[in-house]
């Protein structure tokens, strides 16, 4: 009975990933694949097609090297420190995941416009976030920010203290401790945190689409093209250019995992 229980659970498991991951990326790449092949590679190199990737890809690039270092400040913090408002700082890194992208970018919006609280200050320097990159990078890095850290997490509470200690009691100063036992110990759950930061980086279009002015060139991001497309009944051109971002992505990932 439980044999057939575990047999039953495989081929489950299998149809709900190809229902839900396979078949949607083969139909995408299967819409794609009729446009090739000089169809497909002047649309998706089109300027603003280009523009569009080449902003998406570095400022999640950027977000997640930033969030990069505030998480594993952060996770380290919550790990080895024990404070009073520790449980409330935990649970609040869980926000970005329960909150409508939509709600976001409207909550940025307010705290980082002109009359926000933090927009008045920047203000006084002639700093704009509201429809510019900057605003982008602000979003991005909220969407992802808890990847980082809950990836990290775990594998930092696994490092064992007496490690260290050890470390200290040959003579390794703190740097060589932190460069030659920490950090190859946390590399494999980096990589993974930044994977799965990066790929929701990309992916962001709920609080983007409130917060930029998705202007072609300026700072339009290829899930904001993609529904510029769809909004004009162009869906060669949407699937196309969600072929080329599904691919990068997938490539980043297997390239990644490799590393690993």
């Amino acid at each position: 009975m439980n044999k057939n229980f575990l047999i039953f659970e495989k081929y489950l498991l299998i149809l709900y990933s190809f229902l839900i991951l396979i078949l949607p990326i083969c139909i995408l790449l299967k819409n794609a694949s009729v446009q090739l092949w000089n169809p497909f590679w002047c649309r998706a190199t089109e300027s603003v097609a280009l523009s569009a990737y080449s902003i998406t890809l570095s400022l999640a690039f950027l977000a997640v090297l930033i969030n990069l270092v505030f998480g594993f400040l952060l996770a380290w913090i919550l790990i080895r420190y024990k404070f009073k408002s520790q449980h409330f700082l935990d649970s609040i890194i869980d926000l970005p995941f329960c909150l409508p992208t939509s709600v976001a970018g409207f909550t940025l919006t307010i705290v980082y416009g002109e009359n926000g609280w933090i927009g008045q200050i920047l203000k006084i320097w002639n700093i704009q976030i509201i429809f510019t990159k900057l605003g982008i990078l602000i979003a991005m890095i909220f969407v992802s920010f808890p990847f980082l850290v809950r990836t990290l997490q775990p594998m930092i509470e696994l490092l064992e203290k007496e490690i260290e200690e050890a470390a200290w009691s040959l003579g390794a100063s703190d740097w060589i401790t932190f460069n030659k036992i920490i950090i190859p110990n946390l590399v494999p759950s980096i990589l993974t945190g930044l994977t799965l930061a990066f790929s929701r980086a990309i992916g962001e279009f709920g609080s983007i689409i409130i917060i930029s002015s998705n202007f072609a060139f300026k700072d339009l991001i290829t899930p904001v093209l993609i529904f510029q497309c769809l909004e004009q009944y162009d869906y060669i051109g949407a699937t196309i250019i969600g072929s080329v971002i599904l691919l990068i992505s997938l490539f980043l990932l297997f390239l990644i995992n490799i590393f690993q």
